[in-house]
């Protein structure tokens, strides 16, 4: 396969500002731009399930699967409490609709999870980012 520089180069710097925005995000913002990307690969999941391709459906479900993972890290259960612990089950939920979802090529279970992931989000991002003032 012959990648283009051009193309080459076009990736290697989306690679370079998406590491930057990583680097300069709060918290907050990492929290949100997970969401994003584990939305994101679900909606690649859905279309590579339309088009019958199993190898790039496999990829994007295990990518958002490894993206619940690390919200699941992330969660603070001495801090959140219930919160956290509720939250720990809806992923592990969600996990378990995205092997479902996979493994029957099912678009409900697929558009359940992201649903789900919205509302999260939805919520997540109604919550003020904290700033912190020298």
């Amino acid at each position: 396969m012959y990648i283009s520089p051009r193309s080459m180069g076009a990736s290697f710097y989306s690679n370079v500002g998406l590491q930057s925005s990583i680097h300069n995000a709060s918290p907050h913002r990492l929290i949100q731009m997970l969401m994003e990307g584990f939305i994101e690969r679900v909606n690649v999941a859905r279309i590579a399930i339309e088009r019958g391709d199993h190898a790039l459906k496999g990829a994007q479900i295990s990518k958002a699967i490894a993206i619940l993972g690390g919200l699941k890290d992330g969660l603070d259960f001495e801090q959140g409490g219930e919160l956290a612990t509720n939250l720990s089950d809806l992923y592990s939920y969600m996990e378990l609709g995205l092997f479902e979802a996979s493994a029957k090529n099912d678009m409900e279970r697929l558009e359940e999870v992201k649903r789900l992931m919205l509302e999260v989000k939805g919520a997540w991002d109604a919550i003020p980012e904290i700033t912190s003032t020298p």
